[in-house]
């Protein structure tokens, strides 16, 4: 830094060098300690070939004043295990938000819905941008979630805890869904995880409603209790899994810039309307679709690929800072574009080539986060903006997803000072004194 003899001026410029540097990448990663800490939810007994898809409310999570860095979570049995997918196939986990008013009763598991249209519980989602608490999860994965990036950049974080925010009378908790198909001895374990109706003998929804003809697969044929057709002869084993979750958090201070969460799906059928208090924006998200198989043989396999697509005008604006995709098995792929054609942010699936956990051959085992430089991704309000799913469909594929995630935040750090003018001013300074000096002397 300056010498012990730099005027006062000198020292005046490398305190507003500190200041400046405040809430920069590298002042606030050494500024900042980073807290990790391993939960557990509760157990999830399963069968051969049995489906769980459990809510559970008030679960563990860092309390406090916080800002969320990363979330990773895998099914792990009673020794804390990790569970191989094709042993227990992980549908899908989410973490959601939500306010109790202080008080009031705990609301008791449920394998419905959310349920919190009550007045002593708040749905407290994201950011959005599907209808009432459709995908309102802050983070959520299925099976890829072993090797899936969900690092928020530095200076950001998720912000949570924050007193300004809680409804009055109310407090913060958490709910986890945890959506598990156990495919041991099963038939058909691709068939199995893709919630085909006929290998669960289903012809009604969870709620005893029948289900329509042209549906081959989904949500509706594989909730909490069904079944998938074991071989014959076959006896189901039970056993307890639970889903692990791993937080890292730092405390929240002013060093650290907000981010907001937007979750678009490719099955929302948006739509544009116009009344007296001017343009809304609907959104009708159905979180799951079928694919349909082409039918080409032999080399032409090669270009049996789905592609859907979807336009979404934005009601935000902001700087995307990283994303990523949700896709099941036969995915290739998903990605945001500008409306000119231009890639936003990209992400790819990672396929399993063997047997060990993690790396399960024919299984997604993750999935490519985007993190764009920061500040070159502006999304403007009104902007639209278009998303991509491709996936393979040399056969069909039920109850599939195409979700894109991204963190926005809604200001850049400040610049980093440049260090070289601040050295140089120093060494002219050095160079003034030494020439005093010199002139004393003669």
């Amino acid at each position: 830094m300056g010498s012990c003899n730099s005027p006062p001026w000198l020292a005046l410029v490398w305190i507003l060098v500190a200041l400046s540097s405040r809430c920069t990448q590298g002042v606030w990663g050494n500024s900042q300690k980073m807290k990790t800490a391993d939960f557990l939810t509760p157990k999830i007994v399963l069968g051969s070939g049995s489906v769980a898809n459990r809510y559970f409310y008030n679960v563990d999570f860092p309390r406090g004043h916080i800002a969320l860095k990363s979330l990773n979570a895998e099914l792990v049995d009673g020794g804390g295990n990790p569970v191989p997918l094709y042993e227990t196939y992980l549908h899908h986990w989410v973490v959601i938000k939500y306010y109790a008013r202080i008080g009031a009763g705990e609301i008791s598991e449920l394998v419905d819905n959310l349920s919190l249209n009550s007045s002593d519980y708040i749905s407290g989602r994201n950011d959005g941008i599907c209808q009432d608490d459709v995908n309102g999860q802050f983070f959520g994965s299925g099976s890829e979630t072993r090797k899936t990036e969900t690092r928020v950049p530095d200076p950001y974080g998720i912000e949570f805890g924050n007193p300004a925010d809680l409804p009055s009378g109310f407090e913060e908790k958490w709910l986890i869904n945890v959506h598990a198909i156990d495919t041991r001895g099963v038939v058909d374990k691709l068939g199995c995880t893709e919630c085909r109706c006929d290998l669960y003998n289903v012809t009604k929804d969870e709620h005893g409603r029948p289900l329509s003809a042209d549906y081959n697969g989904g949500f509706s044929c594989c909730y909490e209790g069904t079944q998938c057709r074991l071989k014959q002869g076959y006896e189901s084993i039970k056993r307890n899994v639970y889903l692990k979750y791993t937080v890292k958090w730092v405390d929240m201070d002013t060093s650290i810039l907000p981010v907001r969460i937007y979750i678009f799906d490719i099955t929302d059928l948006w739509k544009r309307t116009s009344d007296s208090t001017g343009i809304n924006f609907e959104h009708d998200c159905k979180v799951e679709y079928e694919i349909e198989p082409c039918n080409a043989t032999g080399w032409a396999h090669e270009g049996c690929i789905d592609t859907k697509r979807v336009s979404l005008d934005m009601p935000f604006s902001g700087y995307l800072l990283y994303g990523y995709g949700h896709q099941h098995a036969g995915g290739t792929g998903s990605a945001l574009y500008r409306e000119d054609g231009r890639v936003m942010c990209s992400s790819k699936p990672i396929y399993g080539k063997g047997e060990e956990v993690g790396n399960e051959a024919g299984y997604i085992v993750g999935i490519s986060s985007c993190y764009p430089k920061p500040g070159t991704m502006k999304i403007s309000k009104g902007e639209t903006l278009i998303l991509e799913s491709n996936y393979s469909n040399i056969r069909r594929h039920t109850g599939v997803m195409g979700l894109f995630s991204i963190f926005v935040a809604d200001q850049l750090p400040k610049p980093m000072p440049d260090l070289d003018i601040v050295a140089q001013l120093e060494n002219d300074t050095m160079q003034k004194q030494e020439g005093v000096s010199f002139l004393s002397m003669v």
